[in-house]
């Protein structure tokens, strides 16, 4: 089974960011995968695992991307491909990412995406449906559960709350769930084994691409923080005046009845 997972770096959202006009530093930020890829990464090793083949982690990034790469190599992933656009793509977006990937995998042989649900640091959730729209595969979003057997998938899908049933057949692509599964931690024998596991770099030029080819479809036109919290407003007194200063709050302060 050839099995291929989409990584993205993202930032590492439990250590400290400094936003100026809107943008994250990056130079000080620290960067780890897309905690829901990691769903994605753990997922296509059991299913290697139980079905055999390779599992093969691709991104779309830049030369620091190589280190979240070794890491899915530590894991378990057999081999890795860094499309790096850094020189070439001056800004992009979610069409800009699945165009790059649907060049790539357009004469590769696939059973077999997986994808996490969405990126923390854009949380569009756009780029694995839009690449299974491109290569005319079927997708399921936000699975919880998936198995194979011969060319027929099982899944389990959330829907808000609810889970939803589903059977079809490969290639697939998915997009993966908190509760599919649990990731592992790389071992230190995993992480002396990915120094020598296959990483291969491309850039759009390999891919037969020029920049037009790839120019975004959005532009983003401003960026800023969500405005501070203020505090809540205890009620006090009995229910009835409670019920009535509620109301009149809703309605007088707020203009929301």
């Amino acid at each position: 089974m050839n099995i291929y997972v989409l990584l993205k770096k993202t930032f590492d959202t439990e250590e400290r960011l400094d936003i100026i006009d809107g943008y994250i530093e990056e130079d000080d930020a620290e960067f780890i995968i897309n905690p829901y890829d990691e769903y994605a990464i753990e997922e296509a090793i059991k299913q290697r695992d139980q079905h055999g083949g390779n599992v093969s982690v691709v991104t779309v990034g830049d030369d620091d991307s190589e280190k979240q790469l070794r890491t899915a190599l530590a894991m378990g992933a057999d081999n890795a491909f860094l499309i790096n656009i850094e020189d070439d793509v001056e800004d992009g977006d979610q069409y800009t990412t699945a165009k790059i990937l649907q060049t790539f995998f357009q004469d590769r042989s696939f059973d077999l995406i997986l994808a996490g649900n969405v990126a923390i640091d854009e949380a569009s959730g756009q780029v694995g449906p839009r690449l299974a729209d491109l290569l005319d595969i079927t997708y399921i979003t936000t699975i919880t559960k998936l198995d194979i057997s011969g060319q027929t998938a099982h899944l389990e899908k959330d829907v808000e709350g609810d889970v939803e049933m589903i059977e079809t057949n490969l290639p697939l692509l998915v997009t993966c769930q908190q509760g599919l599964n649990e990731p592992r931690y790389p071992s230190l024998p995993g992480i002396m084994k990915a120094k020598s596991k296959p990483l291969e770099e491309l850039d759009i030029d390999d891919l037969d691409l020029d920049e037009e080819d790839v120019a975004p479809k959005t532009k983003t036109i401003h960026r800023f923080l969500p405005a501070e919290k203020t505090a809540g407003k205890i009620l006090e007194g009995e229910i009835s005046d409670q019920v009535k200063e509620l109301v009149s709050q809703l309605k007088d302060a707020k203009k929301v009845l």
